[in-house]
């Protein structure tokens, strides 16, 4: 006997098999509670969360002698263990709009430049080693990985071939610190989908084990690619998964790819199915977020921050789109702050802001504009 309130109630015994169905209608109950209660978590809009972030004005600072100091279409950044900021780029070139190439550009425009976290130019290098420059990442030893999405044989009437005379794209490329070629995964101009191949790769990420990570399938590609495809530090192929779809696990245009926080997780940019999706390396489903928007980048932090290079509908809005930078929590997948992006969408004829994305250990952002074509700093606001 128990008391509701002042009326006392007496609960009768239940035989067996009325208690089993009341125990699975209870579980079946607060099973569709959760879900419900899941599908029904409200996230706050962009413009409502704060901004504890100020642009740096004027960095990097870019040499006159490289295009006049001034920067073409930038896809990637990131940052290595020294705190040096290294930015792969379409060789100062913004033609053709939003897909700019790297073909014809000669050594006075190399695609990959580091700077100091002052902004000064330290090196650069890489001409000739790509058509259409979109993954990249430095891993754990200082390597740098960069992936070439570039699937035509000719690019604006030029042949798009290297000194070898092979086709440019379709590979992931390991480079070291000093620009030397230490490893190629896939075929060199040859579209595939199997352990040796790829169908224009965007994105490449390297785990603290040394395992390599691609995310396969910008868009168009001819045999319908989505996927993520896994490789041993050695370059040995390990699994793939994923198609293209919108199922909880399959892809359409995984835009980039990054592994890290403090569960080593691996976070990918489902650009087209406007949703972050989480695995473990084993490529376990974990999550697919969609409260950051429509997302062309992605990197997390040690500290579990979840940065996301995202844009959002909204009717009032210039041109019906609201682009900026989501941070957030990478292990619930809450939201805690937005970077407005500061480019005049009218001046911006084709492409995404924030293509890349990093952080440093002191919590400034690094961001890669291929549309407004830049290359921006933030610092906190203290």
């Amino acid at each position: 006997m128990f008391a509701m309130g002042a009326v006392n109630y007496k609960i009768s015994p239940m035989n067996p098999r009325t208690k089993f169905f009341t125990m699975a209608a209870l579980a079946a109950i607060t099973f569709l509670g959760q879900a419900t209660r899941a599908q029904q978590t409200q996230y706050p809009k962009p413009t409502a969360l704060p901004n504890p972030y100020r642009l740096v004005e004027g960095w990097p600072a870019l040499p006159k002698t490289m295009n006049g100091g001034k920067w073409g279409e930038v896809i990637r950044v990131h940052v290595d263990l020294k705190g040096n900021i290294w930015v792969f780029h379409r060789c100062f070139n913004v033609v053709p709009p939003g897909s700019a190439t790297c073909v014809g550009r000669g050594p006075a425009n190399p695609p990959i430049l580091q700077f100091d976290p002052s902004g000064k130019l330290l090196k650069s290098f890489g001409a000739g080693l790509f058509g259409y420059p979109h993954g990249f990442t430095v891993d754990g030893n200082g390597n740098l990985w960069a992936t070439d999405v570039n699937n035509q044989d000719t690019v604006l009437g030029m042949p798009a071939r290297n000194a070898a005379g092979a086709v440019l794209g379709q590979v992931v490329v390991k480079l070291s610190p000093e620009g030397k070629v230490l490893m190629t995964l896939g075929k060199q101009g040859v579209a595939g989908t199997g352990a040796d191949g790829f169908d224009r790769p965007t994105g490449v990420a390297v785990a603290a084990n040394g395992d390599i990570f691609v995310s396969d399938g910008h868009d168009p590609n001819k045999s319908g690619a989505g996927r993520v495809v896994k490789f041993s530090k050695d370059g040995r192929f390990i699994k793939s998964w994923g198609r293209k779809g919108s199922a909880p696990g399959d892809f359409d245009e995984p835009h980039d790819i990054f592994v890290g926080g403090s569960r080593g997780w691996v976070y990918v940019a489902d650009r087209k199915n406007n949703r972050i999706q989480v695995f473990d390396q084993d490529g376990k489903f974990i999550a697919a977020w969609k409260q950051f928007g429509q997302p062309s980048s992605v990197f997390v932090g040690q500290d579990d921050t979840i940065y996301v290079g995202a844009s959002f509908t909204d009717p009032s809005a210039k041109k019906g789109e609201l682009r900026g930078i989501v941070t957030g929590n990478g292990i619930d997948g809450s939201l805690n702050a937005f970077i407005p992006d500061p480019a005049d969408l009218d001046k911006v004829i084709r492409g995404t802001s924030a293509s890349g994305i990093a952080a440093d250990s002191m919590g400034s952002v690094f961001a890669a504009d291929v549309g407004a074509q830049n290359l921006r700093k933030y610092v906190k606001v203290k």
